[in-house]
C-alpha cells in the first residue's frame, strides 16, 4: 500500500515531465516557459547523486561527537 503512495506521484511527475520534453522538441513554436522550466527542472534533478546514501550506525554505537564512533580510526597525520 505505501509504495502506491510513491508510485503514483513518481508516475505523474515523470509523464508531466515527458509531455514538456516531447512539445519542446516536436512544437517548439508553440511551448513557453512552464514547458521550459519544467523540462530544466526535471533534468536538473537527473543530476543529482542520489546513489549517495549516508549509512547509519550500528545499534551499539553512540554518536557523542567527540571522535570516531563504532572502533574505526582514521589513519594517523603525516608531519612534514
Amino acid at each position: 500500500m505505501a509504495r502506491r503512495w510513491i508510485l503514483l506521484p513518481t508516475l505523474a511527475l515523470g509523464g508531466l515531465w515527458w509531455w514538456a520534453v516531447l512539445r519542446l522538441v516536436l512544437v517548439p513554436e508553440h511551448t513557453g516557459l512552464v514547458e521550459g522550466a519544467v523540462a530544466a527542472g526535471g533534468w536538473g534533478l537527473s543530476l543529482l547523486p542520489v546513489h549517495a546514501a549516508s549509512r547509519t550506525a550500528p545499534a551499539g554505537a553512540g554518536s557523542s561527537g567527540s571522535g570516531p564512533s563504532g572502533g574505526v580510526s582514521s589513519p594517523p597525520r603525516r608531519r612534514s
